[in-house]
């Protein structure tokens, strides 16, 4: 019998069980044993990154709040009658200009005239009766009480005759201040009783705009503020804050504003949509090409500035953009800003900086 046959095959069977059933032992116990024959080597400090960096310095920037609204004319008045009368004039059409004391509706006198003149009648007869009362009083032969009351029944037909006047007055009814006829006038013939609609009147120069801003930003707005706006018809057009409310609108918690803008022509009509930007008190930002800006790990946005010769990463605030450049507030008065090659590199890693061409 043959005895090296047999010890082959057991060694060819032993072989192919650690290779089949013992392979992971096998190939760890052949790392450690390659690990152990080779001595520990000293980790390679990382490569520095090139990177291209502008040196930025904080500049004084104007800022502005954003509101939208409408204009309004600067006064409007519904010009009603005191009295009750006809209307005895021709109407004016709605569109016509007005001047200040221009006559809008003039009213049936009736027989106000004939009033008036009962009313002088009877004061003349008061001033006599007067009179002599106190003549009669100063000889003794009346008493102080009748005296009194012929001064009272004077003062009455005096207020008598200011009555009929004032009544007489209000047949004319005047235009309050120059503007344009919104409405037309009350027709003629037309009884106006009173409180009755004569005319509306709106004045368009200066006009109004109207906004309302947010309560984030309303610490923002000064009375006498600048003010440039765009209407829809894509005019702009600059003017003055006049009025900011110190109570907010209950059900949007906005707060109301008003600017009046200069309007000789009338051109500006009431309820244009307009777009408003109201000046504010300027902050230190730096203006970087919109390119540096990156976003962190937690999705922050901000731009990767070099500190110590390593890359940093600084939060910003976007405050606007232009066509070649934003404007953004969060960063020292200086910092060394990447401009290129801040995707490829994180916090902490070492850089070879090299400066960048000037911003244009």
């Amino acid at each position: 019998m043959r005895v090296v046959p047999i010890v082959n095959a057991v060694l060819v069977s032993a072989a192919l069980y650690l290779l089949v059933f013992e392979r992971d032992r096998l190939l760890a116990f052949a790392a450690r044993d390659a690990e152990d024959a080779i001595p520990a080597q000293p980790a390679a400090p990382p490569e520095a990154v090139s990177v291209q960096v502008i040196n930025s310095r904080a500049q004084e920037v104007g800022q502005g709040v954003l509101t939208r609204g409408q204009t309004e004319a600067a006064r409007r008045v519904e010009v009603r009658a005191e009295t009750t009368a006809p209307v005895i004039s021709e109407p004016l059409r709605r569109g016509a200009l007005v001047a200040a004391g221009d006559v809008l509706c003039r009213l049936d006198p009736g027989t106000r005239a004939a009033t008036l003149a009962e009313a002088e009648a009877r004061l003349a007869e008061a001033l006599l009766s007067a009179n002599a009362a106190e003549k009669l009083q100063e000889g003794g032969f009346r008493s102080e009480t009748a005296t009194a009351a012929a001064r009272a029944a004077l003062q009455a037909a005096e207020a008598g005759v200011q009555a009929a006047r004032k009544e007489i007055e209000r047949l004319t009814i005047t235009a309050p201040f120059a503007g344009l006829l919104e409405s037309d006038t009350a027709e003629l013939g037309a009884l106006l009783a009173a409180g009755g609609a004569c005319a509306t009147v709106i004045a368009l120069d200066p006009v109004k705009l109207v906004g309302f801003v947010p309560e984030t930003e309303v610490d923002q707005v000064r009375e006498g503020a600048e003010v440039g706006a765009r209407l829809a018809t894509g005019r702009e057009v600059l003017g003055r804050v006049t009025f900011l409310s110190r109570a907010a609108d209950p059900a949007t918690r906005t707060f109301r504003i008003e600017a009046e803008v200069p309007n000789a022509d009338l051109s500006i009509r009431e309820g244009q949509t307009v777009e408003m930007i109201v000046a504010a008190e300027g902050t230190q930002a730096h203006f970087l090409p919109a390119s540096a800006l990156t976003l962190d790990d937690e999705g922050r946005l901000g731009v990767r500035i070099v500190d110590a010769g390593r890359a940093a990463f600084h939060p910003v605030s976007l405050l606007r953009d232009a066509p070649d450049g934003v404007w953004l507030a969060g960063l020292p008065e200086t910092a060394q800003v990447i401009v290129l090659g801040q995707e490829y590199v994180t916090e902490g890693t070492p850089l070879e900086v090299h400066e960048a061409g000037p911003l244009q």
